[in-house]
């Protein structure tokens, strides 16, 4: 996927995720591990949200696989301990297709 695709459906899933209460806390924090696409905020939980887009779900979420998992939690994992964080968490992901998006959460469960 081009980049511009990518900020495409970053940018579809801030607004989403705003119309659902979450409060935006950053976009593309980058650590050596990778990129952490959003970090919201809501009911005192921080979220790491990742961005997956495709022409349809499937093709969106079999993407979110065990090696991109294991690379968002270490770079969670170095935003947290930048910012001292300690507090609750989740690991969600957002599906972006051209008509439909959906939240994910927990998905490290």
């Amino acid at each position: 996927m081009s980049r511009e695709k990518g900020n495409l459906a970053e940018d579809r899933a801030v607004a989403f995720l705003s119309s659902l209460g979450f409060l935006i806390v950053e976009r593309n924090f980058y650590s050596r591990f990778g990129e952490l696409d959003i970090i919201a905020s809501k009911e005192s939980v921080l979220h790491f949200v990742e961005v997956k887009s495709g022409v349809d779900y499937e093709s969106a979420i079999e993407n979110i696989t065990p090696k991109k998992l294991s690379r968002l939690i270490k770079t969670a994992q170095i935003y947290m301990s930048k910012n001292a964080y300690d507090g609750e968490l989740s690991f969600d992901a957002v599906v972006v297709t051209p008509n439909h998006i959906e939240l994910l959460e927990n998905i490290t469960l």
